[in-house]
């Protein structure tokens, strides 16, 4: 009996017709709508990858002519670092034939106290220092203490160029004081502006550069090539009058 009225109750009731077919369009929405999130997920690692690589190739890069070093207990102000390297340029030459001259200035900063965090710091640059010698990169180097620099890594080039004898790790005669060189002592350098324990403070580049040291590295090999005849007119360049003998 309850099938009969079932079936006398819903007499009227027509089956729901199939939908109709998807477009071309609808399909794709369909299909993005419950795979954007691996889609998504894919171009993040591609975008990665592709950066990654893009790095490693210096794809994009300039490359500079010339790498100049500062090894230090405290950073420079970025304004003066981009002073410099804008300056150096002025003074240098075209090296890699890429139409310019252009200054890189890497910094190397120990950080100073006995805190951990200076420690930390002064591992961290000390491992990429070393990296850097180890790959002959960086070609000046400026400091404000040439006995340690010297002592540890023994990279400045003796007087009249060249590698210092295996037994000298002295830094007189190797390296000049900044503000000995006229040179790099009459830089128009500017005024820089930084903020120290969130108060802002400036003064002359200038006067931060004065005490500092800058020597050339020493090769055991003569200027035969192009870059590093480049490197020699450089140094002659920027130590020209300097009051103290390298």
């Amino acid at each position: 009996m309850a099938s009969e009225y079932l079936k006398w109750k819903y007499r009227d009731v027509k089956p729901d017709e199939p939908p109709p077919p998807l477009t071309g369009r609808e399909r794709v929405k369909n299909w993005l709508h419950y795979h954007i999130i691996y889609i998504v997920a894919v171009a993040v690692v591609i975008g990665v990858a592709g950066s990654m690589v893009w790095n490693a190739l210096g794809i994009g890069k300039v490359k500079p002519d010339y790498i100049f070093a500062y090894v230090g207990k405290n950073p420079l102000p970025e304004d003066t670092v981009s002073a410099l390297e804008r300056e150096l340029a002025a003074l240098g030459e075209d090296l890699n034939g890429d139409g310019r001259s252009v200054v890189e200035l890497r910094s190397y900063v120990s950080g100073s106290g006995d805190s951990d965090t200076a420690a930390g710091y002064g591992t961290a640059a000390a491992v990429t220092l070393t990296a850097d010698i180890t790959r002959s990169e960086s070609a000046f180097f400026i400091t404000d203490d040439p006995l340690a620099l010297q002592a540890r890594y023994q990279i400045l080039a003796a007087p009249g160029g060249g590698l210092p004898e295996e037994d000298d790790y002295s830094w007189e005669g190797k390296a000049y004081r900044w503000s000995d060189c006229p040179v790099l002592a009459s830089l128009p350098l500017g005024d820089y502006l930084q903020e120290v324990n969130g108060t802002a403070v400036g003064g002359a580049s200038q006067g931060v550069l004065a005490p500092l040291y800058i020597g050339i590295r020493g090769y055991s090999d003569p200027p035969q090539t192009p870059l590093r005849r480049g490197y020699e007119t450089m140094w002659k360049t920027i130590t020209e009058g300097a009051v103290t003998s390298p």
